[in-house]
């Protein structure tokens, strides 16, 4: 007697299954760290009265927004974003490709920032209204060796291959179907937290140039300590060493979180007179913004990771945003910006791009879209900097020794990725004195600066929590 061979379930069935997983999974995991922090927040013995934010990127906007939104309803606690450019997300943060990957970074000490900002995300860009968030498949697109030929791909491929990508290619392999990767345009972001945070964020513009401490002595532990009084800056661009006074301002405040991207290593010269080491460079990269060639149609929404095309210097990253612009970075040429430059101010106020970097650019990526090298025309063309330690990963924490003292940079090619998760992180740590949400040890911001690991930090409820290192 024949025996029917087991009915395997449906594809589609699969797939919507897979998809309410991941909705529950989304769902189960915000709610689960946002009543975690409310519940936190509201058995908090002491908090900040004024807390400046220094730099108004995507990491400092996510720093300040949580910080506002987990004293909501609460009138004592002031935030200020301090801001050098003539308005927030003007350096990376209104630059930046805004790609993110849930699972790429499994396995290392960045694995929950990705995984928890990544889920949080889905739900800030609703409750926010940000209309560029989406989910979007990844390829890898291995260049034509003689710009002429192009690869057949299999048929698992050949539904995710976006119709502007009609020129010559090498292999395409798949790299992610849309469930675990996605992107943002990280100024919308920016803009959107401001605006849901209305007059709870206040944003001042100026360049800090340091900060104010008194000493404190702590009787329990038979030292002294200082306390952040005020934050310094220069409301016009001066140094501080040869601004005038007047040129010079204050604001008071008790506690600064330092979260300046590439520039976020001045803050060697504000703590410890100079022994703290907050090793940083500076990476300098071109990217441009092509305009949607079609004006009935947008372009297929697949983001392309391209390998090293060694006949124009290249590795592009391609992505198809919502509004119908094709953002492109990878473009190669970058230049490293040492720290000392940095301290100096080195491309803070005018980062242009490479005019050569943005014609191979052109090339490479004209080469494999036949669509764009007939009718394809820039947008724009621009430069930013990302902040990279040497061991690539971010500086999160307190500064040890200093009440009310703290810093959250040097994301590197991540920052604006783990923004939700760092801001949220970095709230808690400074309301509750650590953070429940990610592990912020790996990112010790002492960890090139082992004599002062042994600092005392500000004291919640009767216990030592700076010293976390």
């Amino acid at each position: 007697m024949a025996i029917d061979a087991p009915r395997l379930p449906d594809v589609c069935v699969v797939s919507t299954l897979l998809a309410l997983a991941r909705r529950a999974r989304l769902i189960v995991t915000v709610a689960i760290i946002m009543a975690a922090a409310t519940a936190r927040t509201a058995s908090a013995v002491t908090v900040p009265k004024h807390i400046v934010v220094v730099g108004a990127g995507i990491q400092g906007t996510s720093v300040a927004y949580h910080l506002a939104q987990q004293r909501s309803g609460e009138t004592s606690t002031k935030i200020t974003l301090l801001e050098s450019q003539s308005q927030p997300a003007m350096a990376a943060s209104g630059k930046g490709g805004g790609f993110m990957a849930r699972s790429w970074g499994d396995g290392s000490p960045t694995q929950s920032l990705h995984h928890v900002a990544f889920d949080m995300y889905e739900q800030l860009a609703k409750e926010l209204g940000c209309t560029s968030y989406r989910k979007i498949p990844v390829l890898s697109v291995a260049p034509s060796r003689d710009g002429k030929s192009r690869n057949t791909p299999n048929n698992d491929v050949s539904q995710l291959i976006p119709s502007w990508l009609d020129g010559s290619t090498g292999r395409i392999s798949p790299m992610g179907y849309g469930d675990d990767t996605a992107q943002i345009t990280p100024s919308e972001f920016v803009h959107a937290m401001l605006r849901h945070a209305g007059n709870r964020i206040q944003v001042v513009h100026g360049t800090c140039v340091g900060v104010e401490m008194q000493p404190v002595t702590d009787e329990s532990e038979n030292g002294q300590q200082q306390k952040v009084t005020a934050v310094r800056y220069s409301v016009s661009g001066a140094d501080d060493d040869d601004a005038d006074s007047s040129s010079i301002q204050t604001i008071e405040a008790d506690c600064v979180v330092v979260s300046a991207g590439p520039w976020s290593c001045a803050a060697e010269d504000w703590f410890h007179k100079g022994k703290l080491q907050l090793p940083m460079e500076g990476i300098k990269s071109t990217s441009i913004v092509w305009k949607n060639p079609s004006s009935s149609s947008l372009p297929d929404a697949t983001a392309l990771f391209c390998g090293e095309n060694n006949r124009f210097g290249t590795h592009l990253e391609v992505y198809p945003r919502p509004d119908g612009t094709i953002y492109i970075c990878g473009i190669g040429g970058s230049d490293y910006i040492s720290r000392d430059e940095l301290k100096d101010g080195a491309f803070r106020e005018v980062c242009n791009a490479n005019d050569a970097r943005v014609k191979a650019a052109m090339a490479a990526f004209q080469e494999m879209s036949q669509s764009y090298q007939e009718k394809g025309e820039l947008e724009r063309s621009q430069a930013c900097m990302r902040p990279c330690p040497p061991d690539a990963m971010p500086y999160m924490g307190a500064i040890p020794g200093y009440e009310g003292a703290y810093i959250n940079a040097g994301h590197n090619c991540w920052g604006i990725a783990w923004a939700p998760a760092c801001g949220l992180a970095m709230s808690e740590l400074i309301l509750e004195g650590e953070s429940s949400t990610i592990d912020l040890s790996p990112f010790d911001p002492c960890r090139f600066t082992p004599s002062l690991k042994g600092s005392r930090g500000r004291k919640r409820r009767g216990a030592s929590v700076g010293e976390q290192w």
